[in-house]
Parts: C-alpha cells; sequence; structure tokens
C-alpha cells in the first residue's frame, strides 16, 4: 500500500526516470477489478494523456501526482500498484491500466485489495486528495509539536494509539503499516486509549513519529512494498507480516498479531504495555 514513504520514494523515481516522456497510447484495463477505482470511463483516458509529456512527479500523502504539460495530471491512490517497464520487458498478465511512451516504455498499473487511477485536467475536486494537498506532512518542518497537538486536542478521549494516528486522514499518507513501528519505537500499545497518555509519551510519539517516517522515507520505503522498479524498499520494518513471528527486537518476548480497525496491528506486550 501507498503510504508516506513510498508516495515520496515513487515520486522521485518517477520525476528521475519519466521526465521529457510523450505518452503514445493508453491500454485498457484487461482484468476487471471491483475496487479499481477511475475518475469515469478509463476508455476516455487516451483523450486525456496521449499527446502529454510528462514534466515531474509529487509525492503527498497516499498519492504519487504525475504531472505533465497543458496541466494534465496521472494521480496513483493508495493500493495502486505503478511499475515502469522497459520495452524489452514483458507486461503483466493482468493489469487495470497501461501507458506506452513513444520510446515503447510503458507504465503497468495493478490493484490489489483497492485503488484509484484518475487522469484529469486542472483541479481535482476529491477530499482525500485535497487534504494531502494542504495538510502538513510529518516530513515537513510545518507538522511541529504544536500542530501535533492541536489534532489530539479536539478527539474524544477514548480514542485509541492507532485511531489517532491511522484513520480518518488526520495525518495524510500514514496508514495501518507505516503505524506499526511508529507505535512500537514510541513504546506504546496500538490499543491504549490516548486519554492514558503522559505528557511526556505524547512528546516521545511525535519525535517518533516524524523520525521514524523520514527514516523508512530516506531508506526508499519499506521491505513489504514495492517501488516504481518493482524492488522492495530497503527500510527493515521491526513489526509487519514479515517479522511477526520473530521475537521482539527489543526484549526477545513473544510479538502479537491481532485484527483490529479494518487491519491486523502487531506489537509487544511487555514494551508496548497496555
Amino acid at each position: 500500500m501507498i503510504e508516506i514513504p513510498e508516495s515520496f520514494t515513487i515520486s522521485q523515481q518517477a520525476s528521475e526516470t519519466l521526465k521529457g516522456k510523450t505518452i503514445a497510447h493508453i491500454i485498457e484495463p484487461n482484468s476487471l477489478h471491483r475496487f479499481a477505482f477511475y475518475n469515469g470511463d478509463p476508455a476516455g483516458y487516451s483523450g486525456i494523456l496521449v499527446g502529454r509529456t510528462i514534466q515531474t512527479a509529487r509525492g503527498h500523502g497516499c498519492f504519487v501526482d504525475i504531472l505533465m504539460d497543458e496541466d494534465t495530471h496521472l494521480l496513483i491512490g493508495d493500493g495502486t500498484h505503478i511499475c515502469y517497464h522497459t520495452s524489452t520487458e514483458k507486461a503483466p498478465k493482468k493489469y487495470q491500466l497501461m501507458i506506452v511512451f513513444e520510446d515503447n516504455s510503458f507504465l503497468a498499473f495493478t490493484v490489489s485489495m483497492y485503488g484509484s487511477i484518475y487522469a484529469f485536467k486542472g483541479e481535482f475536486d476529491n477530499p482525500y486528495y485535497q487534504g494531502s494537498l494542504h495538510k502538513p506532512c510529518p516530513l515537513d518542518e510545518r507538522f511541529d509539536k504544536v500542530y501535533f497537538l492541536s489534532i489530539i486536542k479536539n478527539l474524544k478521549k477514548d480514542l485509541s494509539a492507532k485511531a489517532l494516528l491511522a484513520t480518518e486522514q488526520r495525518i495524510p499518507g500514514l496508514g495501518n503499516g507505516v503505524v506499526q513501528d511508529i507505535l512500537f519505537n514510541a513504546r506504546i500499545a496500538p490499543k491504549r486509549k490516548i486519554s492514558t497518555l503522559t505528557e511526556k509519551e505524547i512528546d516521545r510519539l511525535f519525535h517518533t513519529l516524524k523520525s521514524t517516517l523520514e527514516e523508512m522515507t530516506r531508506q526508499g520505503g519499506r521491505d513489504t512494498e514495492k517501488d516504481l522498479y518493482g524492488i522492495l524498499g530497503n527500510y527493515r520494518t521491526i513489526l509487519s507480516k514479515n517479522t511477526y513471528h520473530t521475537p521482539c527486537p527489543a526484549c526477545g518476548g513473544r510479538i502479537i498479531k491481532e485484527a483490529y480497525l479494518g487491519g491486523s496491528v502487531y506489537y509487544c506486550p511487555h514494551c508496548q504495555p497496555a
């Protein structure tokens, strides 16, 4: 899933690799997916994208925004995997869209559980997209302690730590994936009520939130997610599907996996007491 480390990594790679490429044609989905979302019929994307030249790409929140001339955008959302292929490489067997450039290299877009692929010109009135554009990102200086406290201030006191960080897009691009290591590094259990957090714990959570995301991004994303070239990130997740069956790296205890708030949470009951 695209979260902050991946959106920044993929957009940087796209800026370097795709800049100056002109779109020759669009290949419509060869595999229907119930939860692949488009703005309109993807058959109409040719009229928007063909002939456009890529200028740059930007990552914000859970989106990768590919910007072209004539104020044209190709916006990839959380859950969509975008992979660049050279002209000599084979396309995947199933895809939800393909974009072929004049040099015959191409982008293949595949959706696993759910995902979005939006093509548009000018503004795009999508609340999640607009939120990712205008709300401060933890990687920015604007996301300071005062701003973090303002998020917490008006929330229900029985809200959990995971709910605070990973629901309602309070912090765009911060989801269930990255929250595991953030909470482990902060030594706070996912189900811990924010009303029980001390001032010291809130301060630690703020600094850990920023430092963990910075490290994930610096290393090119997490080892559970792929970049623009189909390569897993270099950041070794502490708590994830890859590691939960191994002992806690801090105390050697057993890692717990539970379903909670629409996804799995991983935690060490000794290091992250409830």
